[in-house]
């Protein structure tokens, strides 16, 4: 891409009252790009970002709210998701991703990035499942689109780390499910952002799927045993055959309540393997992910600033 385009380019940031698009605004904006954020609730993003950002009303179920917000757009991050919506998930992320593909295209975007899940071939929860079809509905409805699949991301404020955090903290004995020990490849947010502002000048033809994670698989357990390392608490975890996803969901509503409703959708994709099997991603681009005890001081070391607030 020329620097000419480079400088007049808009890039439009859906989901940026999330955890992960609040994090890329302002990474952007250090970048001198001309941001444009969608909201449904634009209150919620007041004195948040610079005030060159621009911040739309819409939402990605709406059109024409959407034909306002992709006018004269080049590159459009989709980060949104509908996972703790108490009604049905799937439907509103299959209708959001083809209301906003179709518009995308019409409107001549030139690149859609997209934050996904990493899935295997194995029967997939509905989370994992959804992700899956959202990214196709993008690519084969919309404009060249890269997908970025990744697993737990680590982060102070993430889903993943608080529900880690909640846990250690409260219980000093654990029963562990099996999900407990299912591998997974966490990557760092800040390794995700960096893969997600890469993504905006790659030279790539037509669509393409990346899939992103830190060097290591660990496993929920693995995460709980070095944030307790990290915060100098010892811990005792019981593992046992039984207690089913939906009676571990029973027991996240006790002790991590805040979490519990996304958290059930959580705990039911970690009956998937969520690792990388293609390492195209380290060949592509110059990022070079944290260790999980990297991540995961990392975390610990932003948990008191601003930023640990988006979720």
């Amino acid at each position: 891409m020329s620097q000419d385009r480079k400088k007049d380019r808009l890039v439009l940031v859906t989901g940026a009252s999330g955890y992960v698009g609040g994090r890329l605004v302002p990474v952007l904006e250090e970048r001198g790009e001309r941001v444009r954020c969608l909201a449904r609730n634009p209150q919620y993003l007041a004195g948040r970002f610079c005030s060159d950002t621009e911040i739309v009303a819409g939402d990605v179920l709406d059109r024409d709210s959407l034909r306002v917000a992709l006018e004269g757009v080049d590159t459009a991050y989709y980060l949104v998701h509908s996972m703790g919506s108490r009604a049905n998930f799937e439907e509103q992320d299959r209708i959001g991703a083809q209301n906003f593909a179709r518009v995308a295209l019409q409107q001549g975007v030139r690149r859609v990035i997209y934050l996904g899940g990493l899935v295997g071939d194995s029967q997939l929860s509905s989370h994992l499942a959804s992700r899956r079809e959202v990214g196709s509905i993008l690519t084969s409805e919309g404009p060249a689109t890269l997908e970025f699949r990744a697993s737990i991301i680590i982060g102070s404020g993430s889903l993943s780390f608080e529900m880690v955090r909640s846990l250690v903290n409260k219980l000093p004995i654990m029963i562990t499910p099996s999900w407990v020990r299912m591998p997974t490849q966490p990557i760092a947010i800040e390794d995700v952002i960096a893969y997600l502002i890469q993504g905006l000048d790659v030279e790539e033809e037509g669509s393409a799927v990346f899939e992103i994670g830190g060097p290591q698989q660990v496993s929920y357990g693995g995460l709980m045993r070095e944030y307790a390392r990290q915060i100098g608490v010892r811990r005792l975890m019981i593992p046992v055959p039984f207690l089913s996803p939906r009676l571990s969901s029973l027991w996240l509503w006790l002790v991590t309540p805040l979490y519990a409703r996304v958290g059930k959708k959580l705990i039911d994709s970690l009956r998937n393997e969520t690792v990388v099997r293609d390492g195209g991603a380290l060949d592509r681009f110059p990022v070079r992910p944290l260790n999980v005890r990297q991540a995961m001081a990392r975390a610990l070391e932003e948990e008191d600033r601003e930023k640990a607030q988006t979720r």
